[in-house]
Order: C-alpha cells, then structure tokens, then sequence
C-alpha cells in the first residue's frame, strides 16, 4: 500500500519530494486509508502507467541490471570461496607448469566438439606460456560414455600418461564407446588390462564426484568452461582469447 501512495503522489507533484513525503509517512497513511481510498489510488496509479508505460520498462531494466550485479557477486564469492578446491585437488590432473604463476581451470567432456576446440589451443597456450599451470577438470555429463572416457583418462594418471591419452581423445573425437577408448589407450601405449582395472576404482569416482559438486558450487552449467584467476569463462574460446584472459589474471595479481 505504500508504494501505491507514493507512486500516487508522484503523479500529482514533484518526483523527488514526494518520494520523500511517501517514505516518512507511508505506514501511518496505509493504515489510514478506507476502501475508496485505496481503489482511487489504485486507478490512479493504473492511469499513470498506462500513460507512461516507459516507467515500467525503466523499472524492469533497472531490476535486471541489480539482478546481473548481485549474480556477478554471488559468482565472484563462489569463485573465490572454490580457489583451494578448483588449484589444489590431488586427483585433478596438471599440465604445463606446476609451480606457474597463472592456474587456467577447465571442465570438459570428451564428447563436446567444443571442447575438442579448446584442446588445440590449450595445447598452445602451454606451448608458449612457460608459466601456465593448467588444471583438469574431467565434467562428463553428456552421457554415459563420457563417463566412461573420464574414468579411463583418470586411469591413465596411475601409468603417467595422461597428457597424451587426453589430447589423443579429444583429436580422436567420436562416441566415446569402450572400443574406441580401448583404441587410443592402445595406440598411446598404456596398458590396456590395467586401466580397465583402475577405472574402478572408488577413488576416481569420488574425483568425478567432487568434480560435479564443484561446478554446481560456481556456477558451470556446460562445457567447455574455464577458470581464469577469479574469472569463470564459459563456451569455448580462441588462443587469443585465452592470452587475454591469461594477461589479465596477471595484472590483477601483481
């Protein structure tokens, strides 16, 4: 009731007096006010808007911005509440340099094609940048395939070979199904007979685990989707890109 009477009075005088006016006295007026009343301030709000309906798409941008700010927040605090979880985490693969300055987190899934698009530039960026630490995040939630790629790349870090096991997968592409990663374990060198015994293991599914629960707590809906310093870039992204990010995350820290 007492924002109906202070859009009222705004109508009949000056804005910013009578916002004023309404903020002091609106709890004595609402209670004031008999039936009448209330249904002619209700008219003439109605007429105000309908003669000025921009005051409603104001009123509507301006709530979406308040809401895209405070999600921004929300993010930036899940972001910065995750840093030990998204850097730190035994079972979660390293590339590149371990001890680099800059730590570039991905979430993937061997299915996604744009996540095959990010591999090649990721490949790059390490190429090039001997102080990226890039972390891996195995996210399969495409399908029951995916899971199954996870689960032998994870396996793949008991025989040291992750990094070539990974980027053959996303190079090879496909359905995921057990032949065709039993196919590339086989042409990376890995032992066969092996991985398929240390993908049962309760420990990487535990990884996978944390691993989804971390996404949730920041805000990764899809892949691929990276996290750069305190910033979550979602979608694929060229090496341009990426250097921008990467360059970015450095002033900020310096």
């Amino acid at each position: 009731m007492g924002a109906l009477l202070a859009l009222a009075v705004i109508v009949q005088g000056d804005r910013q007096a009578a916002a004023q006016d309404a903020a002091g006295n609106a709890a004595e007026n609402a209670t004031s006010l008999d039936p009448k009343q209330t249904e002619a301030i209700q008219e003439l709000v109605r007429d105000y808007l309908l003669q000025n309906p921009e005051v409603i798409v104001e009123a509507l941008e301006i709530y979406q911005q308040r809401q895209r700010l405070a999600e921004a927040e929300r993010q930036r605090a899940a972001l910065l509440a995750a840093q030990d979880s998204l850097k730190n985490d035994p079972a979660s693969p390293v590339l590149g340099n371990p001890d680099g300055d800059i730590t570039v987190v991905e979430f993937f899934d061997y299915r996604c094609p744009y996540c095959r698009q990010v591999a090649g530039a990721l490949q790059e960026l390490v190429a090039e940048d001997p102080n990226i630490r890039l972390v891996m995040k195995e996210y399969p939630i495409l399908s029951e395939d995916s899971v199954n790629a996870a689960r032998a790349a994870l396996a793949a870090v008991r025989q040291d070979g992750y990094e070539r096991f990974h980027f053959a997968l996303m190079e090879r592409g496909g359905t995921m199904s057990q032949a065709e990663v039993t196919s590339v374990a086989q042409s990376v060198g890995l032992d066969v007979e092996q991985l398929l015994r240390d993908m049962r293991s309760p420990e990487i599914e535990a990884a996978l685990r944390r691993n989804y629960a971390l996404a949730e707590s920041i805000g990764v809906t899809g892949t691929p989707a990276m996290v750069i310093g305190t910033t979550l870039v979602p979608g694929a992204v060229d090496l341009n890109r990426l250097r921008a990010l990467v360059a970015e995350a450095r002033a900020q820290a310096s």
